[in-house]
């Protein structure tokens, strides 16, 4: 046999044995609902789906490959956010999503803008981090209080986001009429550049990469709550608590922002197989996905197994639940 006929041998043989592994190994996607891409949740979501992921074929974790669930496909898909996010995973069209507290519990008791529609299936995998609500202003624009909104150009972020059923209970507990817009944090942005909103709210982690953007080019100011309207949006919307957006922040921010902020979390399906989330569970919070999550983004930091359970008010999923029992976290 020739040279190249062996060689051509090898590479079948060893074609064969590579689609043995694999198809040994299932394969399963796994879809983690986000939000805009301008946010923060579809870059913290990428940067799970890549931690959580190991596709057949990968190199083990021990030999400086993937410390994912093994089979393990997940896929960070941009969505409207939290609202959606919980519509979806009830509806099984979502496998896992992230969402603020507020939404969480509402949909799982029932209540608020889940009235008669409520999500029994959702269940917790983690508490994230702090989403500092952002009031931003068109630059040189200062606001006595948030009732000078009164007759303004308002976005109030999109329609299935959590931020918006906090902005309308924060509007009309205040009384405040404004003229509504229904934008994503990218369109805020370009709309408040362009001069045709005045103001848009958007919580999300910091900093968020369309106000990065925003700040390089045409410039912002950001709102600082009062220490009274601080405690007002914490009485009626008890999942705010008080919140600073530090000077450098952002970059043409150079004061302290006083604000509020509530705790996104990962959430999922009872649905889902106990044994999976288990391993999702046990992958997110693996020494490895420690280093993603500190190179991949400023929040990544702020995501730490101590305050995994932090303001998690519905139960666990039973996969986390578990993992959590065993590393002594519960």
């Amino acid at each position: 046999m020739s040279r190249w006929m062996k060689a051509i041998a090898a590479f079948v043989v060893a074609s064969f044995a590579f689609a043995g592994v694999a198809a040994a190994q299932e394969m399963r996607f796994f879809k983690i609902g986000t939000g805009g891409t301008g946010g923060t949740y579809y870059p913290i979501g990428g940067l799970i789906a890549n931690a959580i992921s190991n596709p057949p074929g990968s190199r083990p974790c021990d030999k400086g490959g993937s410390c994912g669930v093994p089979g393990l496909v997940a896929i960070a898909v941009s969505t409207t956010a939290s609202v959606f996010n919980a519509n979806a995973i009830q509806e099984g069209s979502l496998d896992a999503g992230l969402a603020g507290a507020q939404t969480v519990v509402q949909s799982y008791n029932g209540e608020g803008k889940f009235v008669n529609n409520k999500k029994d299936k959702i269940r917790v995998i983690a508490n994230l981090y702090p989403e500092s609500m952002h009031l931003v202003l068109k630059k040189g624009t200062k606001l006595n209080s948030l009732k000078d909104l009164n007759g303004m150009k308002v976005g109030v972020a999109a329609a299935g986001s959590g931020t918006q059923v906090s902005v309308r209970m924060i509007l009309k507990h205040y009384n405040i009429k404004a003229d509504e817009y229904e934008l994503n944090v990218g369109q805020s942005a370009q709309r408040l550049a362009d001069g045709q909103i005045d103001a848009f709210f958007y919580a999300a982690g910091t900093p968020l990469s369309a106000l990065i953007q925003l700040g390089s080019t045409k410039g912002f100011d950001l709102y600082s709550f009062s220490s009274d309207e601080q405690k007002a949006i914490n009485k009626i919307i008890p999942y705010y608590v008080q919140d600073v957006i530090e000077t450098g922040v952002y970059e043409n921010i150079g004061y302290d922002v006083n604000t509020v902020a509530v705790n996104g979390q990962l959430i999922t399906s009872i649905d889902q197989p106990e044994d999976l989330i288990y391993e999702i569970t046990k992958a997110l919070w693996n020494k490895n996905t420690r280093k993603l999550l500190d190179k991949g983004h400023p929040k990544g930091k702020a995501i730490q197994p101590s305050t995994a359970l932090k303001g998690v008010l519905i139960p666990l999923h039973p996969g986390a639940e578990r993992f959590y029992k065993e590393a002594g976290l519960m």
